[in-house]
């Protein structure tokens, strides 16, 4: 029975080192991040790192927008959840982003976009799963459309729309250190999203 707890508390050294990795990706970028402020950050030792990520950092930063993927995924369920009216789920996800990246001082921005921009040109398994997660999260807006009535096709557009509003609107938002452009991206969504009385 030893294994289990092991394997155990090996998930929770994978756990942090993940976890800190995404933060460090989230607040300075893939190039920015070094694989040992990353076993620093993390309490663990770089053969721990090295074990759990025999790829190194690209492993790690693979595991690390992944866990931001999910991450995100929630948040974006659970705004569109909490409105009936897809107009004003998308508008209120706006606020709730614009609202976290004042508070954390304007530096947690989104880790997938960071990572996404670096990588630019490659087809490297860090720019794929970016890839996804974009694709996941814009599956959620029209999975909210489409519930709503929307025509597939609208649907669709629609969400990659939204998705692709809101990341501009964080960058916008981070250089500026100002709100207002998630904010009034959100508003201009929402006009976007009841135009088509849906």
């Amino acid at each position: 029975m030893s294994p289990m707890p092991q394997s155990s508390s090996a998930l929770s050294t994978r756990d942090r080192i993940v976890s800190v990795s995404a933060r460090l990706i989230q607040r300075q970028g893939y190039v920015g991040t070094g694989i040992k402020q990353i076993a620093k950050e993390a309490e663990a030792t770089l053969g721990s790192v090295y074990h759990f990520f025999p790829g190194g950092k690209e492993a790690v930063a693979v595991a690390a927008i992944k866990y931001s993927d999910e991450e995100f995924a929630a948040v974006l369920r659970d705004a569109l959840a909490r409105e009936a009216d897809p107009a004003a789920a998308i508008e209120a996800c706006a606020v709730e982003l614009a609202v976290g990246l004042r508070e954390s001082g304007w530096v947690d921005g989104c880790p997938v976009t960071a990572a996404a921009l670096e990588t630019l040109g490659t087809d490297s398994e860090i720019q794929q799963v970016c890839a996804a997660a974009l694709r996941g999260w814009e599956a959620i807006v029209e999975e909210k459309l489409l519930g709503a009535g929307f025509a597939a096709a609208d649907a669709r557009e629609v969400a990659t729309t939204v998705i692709s509003a809101l990341e501009g609107a964080e960058v916008t938002a981070q250089v500026a250190r100002s709100q207002e452009p998630l904010r009034a991206a959100g508003r201009q969504l929402a006009r976007l999203v009841g135009s088509y009385g849906g």
